[in-house]
């Protein structure tokens, strides 16, 4: 090569990457813990709403079948709570929930951009797998290279540091 060949290639910055602190297993559980105390408090009151309507009605605990029809629509609307509390919060432009933004870290993709909504569906309904596999699927963060559990790799996720 010619020296101004050298030259040019010398001066050539290759574009800044994506290098991520990633998000280890403690912070990640501190911040479960918190989204657990929020999750909690919503369903507390929606419990409280629940049970009031049934003391206020005492002739509907006498059957089984009308208690079961308020019951299982509870359970639906607090699986379809947290799942729009984690997908809706994990795709924003916050890219977490109110847990991941108190200890500091984020939600991504492979190159560091922000999630959509169906990258955090897949994330939160990955999650459900993880946690049936005896949890093993949460404690891979604690062993994996890039901090992922198995619902990170499923959904093609990374939680970093926020810079």
């Amino acid at each position: 090569m010619s020296e101004n060949t050298d030259l040019i290639l010398d001066d050539f910055e290759a574009p800044q990457s994506f290098r991520p602190e990633y998000a280890g297993f403690w912070i990640r559980v501190a911040a479960y813990l918190i989204d657990s105390i929020v999750i909690q408090v919503a369903t507390s009151i929606l419990m409280f709403i629940f049970m009031g309507s049934l003391f206020l009605n005492p002739e509907s605990m006498e059957n089984p079948d009308q208690v079961l029809g308020r019951v299982l629509p509870l359970y639906v609307i607090l699986i379809v709570g947290s799942w729009l509390y984690y997908a809706l919060m994990e795709s924003s432009a916050q890219q977490g929930t109110l847990g991941k933004m108190a200890v500091g870290i984020k939600v991504t993709d492979m190159d560091g951009a922000r999630i959509s909504f169906g990258n955090a569906t897949g994330r939160f309904f990955g999650k459900m797998i993880s946690g049936l596999i005896l949890g093993v699927g949460y404690l891979m963060v604690a062993f994996t290279d890039k901090k992922q559990g198995l619902h990170d790799m499923m959904a093609g996720t990374l939680v970093v540091q926020k810079r």
